[in-house]
């Protein structure tokens, strides 16, 4: 009897493959999509950032005593920038409170001679960045 070569897949090899294939490709593809859809994020962070900085260094390029530097809440404000729409930001001016743990929680704690700055930028897909810097009223 002659030994016969058989090249080539089976019609159930085949099968086999496009079904694997089928189940494996989108475990594949699935993440792969998902960080191309999210690759724009890294330049919206920098971005962020950069506008917080710049805000910041407005901020603490002041004197203690400036108006500027007047305590108060978190603020919300417009658009930062003309070149950077949809970025918002927002300021927040407090003392630091002192160790001593009566004025805490009070309505107006004391001028303990420092002042801590927040300024939070939010991009436009809705997340918020925050720098902070201590203002001192010491030479």
């Amino acid at each position: 009897m002659k030994k016969m070569d058989h090249k080539g897949f089976t019609l159930i090899e085949i099968i086999i493959l496009i079904v694997m294939a089928g189940i494996l490709l989108p475990a594949i593809i699935v993440p792969f999509a998902t960080g191309v859809k999210n690759s724009g994020k890294p330049e919206v962070t920098t971005t962020a950032m950069y506008l917080a900085h710049q805000k910041m260094e407005e901020f603490t390029k002041y004197n203690y005593s400036n108006a500027v530097l007047s305590p108060r809440t978190l603020a919300w404000h417009g658009d930062m920038d003309l070149n950077f729409p949809n970025y918002q930001w927002a300021d927040e001016v407090l003392y630091v409170p002192s160790n001593d743990l009566s004025a805490a929680g009070s309505a107006s704690p004391p001028d303990t001679g420092y002042k801590r700055v927040l300024v939070r930028v939010r991009d436009p897909e809705g997340t918020s960045y925050d720098i902070y810097a201590v203002v001192t009223n010491f030479p």
